[in-house]
């Protein structure tokens, strides 16, 4: 319920279009029960053959309560979607303003299209909220009070058993309804996630699927999650469909108990025969705004599951980094940076195996560090961590004497050049791809590059399918440094940037990216120890914790971790020259 909470205060951001929204239909609802009473007094009235005057001004009002309803059923649906567009837009905006900071972590957590499926049909399903959860109820109680308290004008008797109407469509029956929606515990916004996530990977993994001939059986998947989905939107609409066929049986009796008090009343001398059919067509007409009333319990059930899937989690994670938003500060750096980070811990998903383990390391002002060792030592984990995209259970990081938790992420990373293991590539050119380091950037700059990481053959107007599906591994990833020494900026942050890369041409890069990085901030993750000579210093780390550092030369001396891996790879790796 806490996350509906929030929900119902973004929708209360927009509360002139609802409150308007609510009064038009009040008049709507007004505007319908006085002209069909009117036109049950009319029926009457003409049967007695009254002053053709009397008729005339019936017909008057008649044409008038017409009008009127028209008129502000169309302003009261202006006003209600207009506020429920506004209100989807801001949760929108919410719901991202939220989650940007968790990534890339929360992608962990999800499967692929998962987190898609939250957004696009979670955001979707809460537009119920205000239109099918709060606006009937609000809107049919009003109409019945005034229809209820000019019934009692004419007979008191009526506008009890009205009353009960009220009671019995409004209350009872969609608390019956809200009870047996929880007993059958609807899944279909798990199922939507689900459908979502096998088609993903149907759709991504179509290739790997079709070699290993597994394409049938992930196809069967999607097909089965599809049913299961329809299957749930069936149950979900057959339940709508009863709640309302229900509601509108009561007030079918009602209004036959209506036309049958009325009759005794009359024939007792009670009530004036000519109220009658007035009675009857107020209470026939009443009785349509409490039929939107039996699906509240289904749309206020599936408004509470989309809110806590959407905001449950988002709300549960890396709460500090939340709270820190309101102190961010929006700083640039503009030159080479020191970078220090004090008793840094960072827990994993296993309990007691934690990503990094108290962790403390200094990085000088223009010095070129590397970090080493083997898979799952926590090296990139590390470099997350530095960057502000991982935030630390324990301990502080600091560039200068700036605590980057306290900075904007997007402001930090302006004064940094960043490779991740994965970089994205868009669909479209090579040179729509490189100037997302800056639209500025003229073709001769964009061709100079590409010669520097050595792709030669490349043509800046070449085409770029999703993802560079149509590009080799090892040309990814100098596309993405070529992008990289366009930004060049002063502080430099890679993670296995030449992985695919052979020997002999990532020792050259490294070497002219280095020459290129002369006299600013590098850290370097790397599985291979190839060009590692040219750094200032090299930090081994192995379970989240540091093991060893110092100089080339120093750790080769000291015959330890480091000296083992080189050995290793001297062996598996023979030396190129």
């Amino acid at each position: 319920m806490k996350a509906l909470k929030t929900i119902t205060q973004l929708m209360f951001t927009e509360k002139k279009d609802l409150l308007l929204s609510i009064l038009f239909g009040v008049l709507a609802g007004l505007g319908a029960v006085a002209l069909f009473a009117n036109s049950g007094y009319l029926i009457s009235t003409a049967a007695i053959m009254p002053p053709f005057y009397v008729l005339t001004i019936s017909i008057a009002m008649l044409q008038l309560f017409s009008v009127t309803r028209a008129v502000t059923r169309y302003i009261e649906r202006l006003y209600s979607h207009r506020g429920t567009f506004t209100i989807l837009s801001k949760l929108r905006m919410y719901f991202y303003w939220r989650l940007e900071p968790l990534a890339p972590r929360i992608f962990e957590r999800y499967r692929s299209g998962e987190l898609l499926a939250r957004i696009v049909g979670d955001v979707e399903s809460l537009q119920n909220y205000f239109l099918r959860v709060i606006y009937p109820p609000v809107v049919a109680i009003i109409v019945f009070l005034a229809t209820i308290a000019f019934a009692s004008v004419f007979s008191w008797e009526i506008a009890l058993l009205l009353l009960i109407g009220l009671t019995v469509t409004s209350v009872l029956v969609p608390v019956w309804f809200s009870y047996r929606q929880k007993m059958t515990a609807n899944k279909l916004r798990q199922r939507r996630g689900e459908l979502s996530t096998e088609t993903t990977e149907f759709l991504y993994g179509f290739r790997d699927l079709k070699i290993n001939q597994k394409l049938k059986h992930q196809q069967d998947k999607m097909e089965n999650a599809s049913n299961q989905l329809i299957e749930g939107q069936s149950e979900e609409a057959k339940q709508t469909l009863f709640n309302q066929t229900v509601n509108q049986a009561f007030a079918f009796i009602i209004s036959v108990a209506v036309l049958a008090l009325g009759a005794y009343l009359t024939a007792a001398g009670d009530m004036q025969g000519v109220y009658l059919a007035m009675l009857v067509m107020v209470s026939l007409t009443v009785f349509e705004n409490t039929t939107p009333i039996a699906s509240v319990p289904v749309y206020f059930e599936d408004s509470r599951k989309a809110s806590d899937r959407l905001l449950h989690d988002v709300a549960a994670t890396d709460q500090e980094k939340q709270n820190a938003r309101e102190t961010e500060n929006e700083w640039t750096p503009q030159n080479p940076v020191s970078i220090t980070a004090e008793g840094v811990s960072l827990p994993g998903d296993r309990p007691g195996k934690p990503i990094l383990k108290d962790l403390s390391l200094h990085v000088e002002k223009g010095e070129h560090v590397a970090v080493v060792g083997p898979s799952g030592a926590g090296k990139s984990a590390l470099l997350h961590t530095l960057l502000g995209i991982f935030t630390p259970a324990e301990g502080t990081v600091k560039w200068e004497d700036q605590d980057i938790s306290v900075c904007a992420q997007e402001s930090l990373w302006q004064g940094a050049n960043i490779i991740a293991q994965t970089s994205h590539f868009f669909y479209g050119t090579v040179r729509d791809n490189l100037q997302l380091a800056g639209d500025h950037l003229h073709d001769d700059q964009l061709r100079s590059v590409l010669d520097k990481v050595q792709l030669y053959d490349i043509a800046l107007d070449d085409e770029m399918k999703e993802k560079a599906a149509n590009l080799s591994g090892g040309e990814k990833q100098r596309l993405t440094l070529a992008r990289v020494l366009l930004k060049a900026k002063p502080n430099w942050f890679f993670d296995e940037p030449l992985s695919s890369v052979d020997p002999v041409t990532e020792q050259r890069l490294l070497q002219d990216w280095l020459a290129a990085a002369e006299g600013e901030t590098v850290v370097y993750i790397s599985h291979r120890l190839v060009g590692l000579e040219q750094m200032d210093r090299i930090i081994v780390m192995e379970d989240g914790a540091i093991i060893e550092e110092g100089t080339f030369s120093e750790l080769i001396a000291r015959k330890g971790v480091f000296y083992e891996l080189k050995a290793i790879e001297d062996e598996v790796i023979p030396a190129f020259n």
